[in-house]
């Protein structure tokens, strides 16, 4: 959430980020109801100071044993006008809250300005892209032909967009969820958490995806509770309303869930295969960061998604996301995607944002500085490390062989009790 503070002192500013970000912003309603606000606010003091001195006239009066029943109906009349006026603040407040509560971040000023996915820079790719000699296969007819997946029995049991894994299928699925927590708890010093997979409305709120889009999300029936569309929900809301020690930071955190999306407005994309599921796993990367330092951490946080696609030997390249296309929550984004030789393209499989004090200040995250009097809002920063399904379909693709086998990385052979290749 935008600092209304700041919004009030800078809504020129405001207005230029949200028209980078081809966003609609109704900035001239926050002007007039912040106005309206600020005129009530001055008004209400001024009738409790009222109150307060009639208060203490009467309370002499009595004392004297002098009549006091005039002042007594004129304080009955102020303090109903003041009844009235402090139910009208509230109102504003909350319409000035919903209107705040609507817009997106602020882009850093080092994001590039933009319309959309066309316009974002490739900042570099790592790795050889596989040649055949022979038509690449998607990764849905791989699975099938192998025996692995089954979308067809999926849909029997729940729908479309759902996965029915068998066998090595299965086996590769689990594997990497462990080589990705083993890699990033060993070597990259987070902390493994496992969190709820459902959520409740303020922790969706917290961390932006509330009340934007709930279009995206599975609400649970009778219940104010939600399936996590990320382990970025549970896992950012663990300390919400606390205020951390500045000794504590960076705090890193990496969890396994399954992740839930109902992928509103997205019909017609990629309905075959694992890109775009209802259910999927993924591995999350969340930092809590000081906020000097957040840049640097998110560096590191995009390093620590790439070493994954790099000690699984898949080719990838790094974007860096302009205005137009940054997510709601993001001040600034790096996107990871894989190569997948079936399209001829690099697909997303992992998105790296830096949010700033954007969740910190919906979800109450502070620090204090050490021998300083007062609190800050911290930096929260995410990215997937990776998604798992998109990972099992870069291997599929990337692995596939002649002979209708698929080549399993040698980093993963371990977690799969030695095995090199998936066979028919």
């Amino acid at each position: 959430m935008l600092e209304i503070k700041f919004m009030r002192s800078n809504l020129a500013a405001v207005a230029k980020a949200m028209a980078d970000r081809g966003q609609l912003a109704d900035l001239q309603s926050f002007s007039t109801l912040e106005g309206e606000r600020r005129t009530m606010l001055s008004e209400i003091e001024a009738m409790r100071q009222q109150r307060n001195d009639v208060s203490e006239q009467v309370a002499r009066l009595k004392k004297a044993g002098a009549p006091s029943e005039t002042l007594l109906v004129g304080m009955k009349e102020l303090s109903a006008r003041l009844k009235e006026m402090e139910k009208r603040l509230s109102e504003v407040e909350g319409q000035v809250l919903a209107l705040v509560m609507e817009l997106p971040n602020i882009p850093h000023p080092s994001v590039p300005v933009g319309k959309d996915s066309a316009d974002n820079p490739v900042l570099k790719q790592i790795g050889t892209l596989p040649q055949f000699s022979f038509e690449p296969l998607p990764h849905w007819t791989i699975g099938e032909r192998l025996g692995i997946l089954d979308f067809e029995r999926a849909a029997k049991i729940t729908g479309a967009r759902f996965p029915l894994y068998f066998g090595a299928g299965a086996l590769l699925e689990r594997a990497l969820i462990s080589f990705m927590l083993d890699l990033h708890t060993r070597e990259h010093g987070y902390r493994e958490v496992l969190p709820p997979f459902i959520v409740n409305r303020a922790a969706l709120t917290q961390t932006g995806q509330l009340p934007k889009f709930a279009a995206d999300l599975f609400k649970l029936d009778g219940w104010d509770y939600f399936l996590v569309p990320t382990a970025e929900v549970p896992v950012t809301n663990i300390h919400q309303g606390e205020v951390l020690e500045e000794s504590d930071l960076p705090i890193l955190y990496t969890a396994y869930t399954p992740c839930f999306r109902s992928e509103a407005g997205s019909y017609g994309k990629d309905t075959r295969g694992l890109i775009r599921q209802h259910q999927f796993n993924k591995v999350e990367l969340v930092r809590f960061a000081h906020p000097e330092h957040s840049h640097e951490d998110h560096e590191t946080l995009l390093a620590d998604a790439e070493s994954v696609l790099r000690r699984l030997e898949l080719p990838y390249q790094v974007i860096e996301l302009c205005t137009g296309d940054l997510g709601f929550s993001a001040a600034k984004t790096y996107d990871i995607e894989v190569w997948l030789p079936s399209q001829g393209v690099y697909r997303e499989i992992s998105s790296c944002s830096n949010f700033g004090d954007f969740q910190a200040r919906r979800a109450s995250i502070r620090f204090r500085r050490r021998g300083r009097k007062g609190t800050e809002l911290v930096h929260t920063l995410n990215g997937s490390g990776l998604a798992v399904g998109r990972t099992v379909a870069a291997i599929l693709e990337n692995g596939q062989q002649p002979d209708g086998s698929v080549r399993i990385p040698q980093a993963l052979r371990p977690y799969m009790g030695g095995m090199e290749v998936i066979t028919p």
